[in-house]
């Protein structure tokens, strides 16, 4: 196991115009993660999200009030419909949009089973050793329940 990436996948029983727009619109991104971002997934662009407690599972939604309000920088590496969505964040809370970030991907796969939703974060690495481990472990079982979540989001019948 790499100390440096963190990679989950699941199948989505869904089409892969309604699972690429789940995670490509920053409204219907924000809804099932648990963030309100300040402008749409543009390449290049900086977005701001601010968290606040997913519209998909109310018990997660309890556990992430604790984060409610906290604003982080996102900055838009891919936009590739329908198949990949790219960006950088830092992994833990930072005061320094200087410091080291990690690049998260999201990539879609039709298979025989529905679409294949596979999430890679890597960069670790870079992270300061005395945060690195915490970052690590959080974002890992972070990005668990958010396959969870974005499995029961585009399940549902209409967006919430």
């Amino acid at each position: 196991m790499s100390s440096d990436r963190i990679e989950k996948q699941v199948v989505l029983k869904a089409p892969l115009e309604r699972v690429w727009r789940a995670i490509s619109d920053a409204d219907e991104f924000g809804r099932w993660f648990g963030v309100r971002f300040d402008g749409p997934f543009v390449e290049g662009a900086a977005l701001t999200g601010v968290m606040t407690p997913t519209a998909v599972d109310e018990e997660i939604a309890k556990s992430q009030e604790a984060y409610a309000g906290i604003a982080e920088t996102w900055w838009i590496v891919a936009v590739e419909p329908p198949r990949r969505l790219a960006y950088r964040w830092h992994p833990y809370p930072v005061e320094d949009d200087d410091a080291p970030t990690t690049l998260v991907e999201i990539t879609l796969q039709d298979t025989a089973d529905g679409v294949l939703l596979r999430i890679v974060e890597s960069g670790f690495d870079a992270i300061p050793a005395d945060r690195r481990a915490s970052a690590f472990d959080d974002n890992s079982t972070g990005w668990a329940t958010q396959t969870e979540l974005v499995r029961r989001y585009v399940m549902m019948r209409e967006a919430v």
